[in-house]
C-alpha cells in the first residue's frame, strides 16, 4: 500500500515520456509518439515540379489525396488507415529532395510504408 503512490507516479511519468508531438514535413505539429524513425529521404537530379507530379500520382494510386500545398510543395494522403506526408524541396541547383513520412492511427510510425511510397516515386520518375 505504501508503494502505490510511487507506482502511480512512475506510471504517469512513463506515459508522459511515451506520448508527445511530432512535426510533419510541412512544419505542422501533430499528436503522436516522438523519437521514432518515420521519414525516408531521397535526392534526385530532377526538378521539384517533376518529382511533385510523380509523388501526387503515386499517392492518388495508393490511396486518397486530401491535402496539396503547391507553395511549399507538400502533399497529404490517406492510405488504408495511415496518413502519409510527402514534401519536395530543392537542396542544390538541379538536385531535389523528397521526404516521405507515414504515421498510423494513434501516431505510431510506419517506416515500411514510407519506404514503399518512396520506392514507387522513384520508379514513377523513371517512366
Amino acid at each position: 500500500m505504501k508503494n502505490l503512490p510511487l507506482l502511480l507516479l512512475a506510471t504517469a511519468g512513463i506515459l508522459l515520456l511515451a506520448a508527445g508531438c511530432f512535426s510533419t514535413p510541412d512544419s505542422r505539429m501533430r499528436f503522436g509518439v516522438p523519437f521514432t524513425k518515420d521519414t525516408i529521404q531521397s535526392r534526385y537530379e530532377r526538378s521539384v515540379d517533376e518529382i511533385f507530379t510523380a509523388a501526387k500520382a503515386v499517392l492518388q494510386f495508393n490511396g486518397t489525396l486530401y491535402g496539396e500545398n503547391t507553395i511549399q510543395k507538400s502533399l497529404e494522403a490517406k492510405i488504408d488507415t495511415r496518413t502519409v506526408w510527402v514534401a519536395v524541396d530543392e537542396v542544390e541547383p538541379g538536385i531535389s529532395r523528397v521526404r516521405v513520412q507515414t504515421r498510423r492511427k494513434g501516431g505510431l510510425a510506419d517506416i515500411e510504408l514510407s519506404s514503399e511510397i518512396d520506392k514507387q516515386i522513384a520508379l514513377k520518375l523513371t517512366q
